[in-house]
């Protein structure tokens, strides 16, 4: 494949006004932006996936909890970057995709209305 259509292609992928990330690998494949949520303790994680195996979720991306200072600090210029983190599978109570729903916009397009910045940016 020519490396310009290779390039076009990974931009679509992580487009966030794309909702459809299904590729080969299923919705949740590298790439895909996620919420997930975790058991003991509760909490919950946005961010792109790096891999999903049997063992866990890998994933680079914030907090939800720490989502306004992460926005704020990147809409101030800091030089921030999301955190990788794995997530034993055990602890994984549900991921799905950060998708708009009607009227209520997805963490991705929140990311952007608050820092003018695209989620992906920060995650390639």
């Amino acid at each position: 494949m020519p490396a310009k259509a290779k390039k076009i292609r990974t931009i679509a992928a992580h487009d966030p006004q794309t909702s459809d990330h299904s590729t080969s690998q299923g919705p949740f494949a590298p790439g895909a932006v996620v919420l997930v949520t975790l058991n003991h303790p509760r909490e919950k994680y946005w961010g792109a996936v790096i891999a999903v195996t049997p063992a866990g979720i890998s994933l680079r991306g914030v907090d939800l909890n720490s989502f306004e200072d992460f926005s704020r600090l990147v809409k101030a210029g800091e030089d921030v970057v999301p955190s990788v983190v794995f997530f034993p599978m055990h602890r994984v109570e549900r991921m799905e995709m950060d998708s708009r729903n009607g009227e209520i916009p997805s963490m991705q397009e929140r990311f952007f209305s608050k820092t003018a910045r695209r989620f992906s940016d920060f995650t390639e």
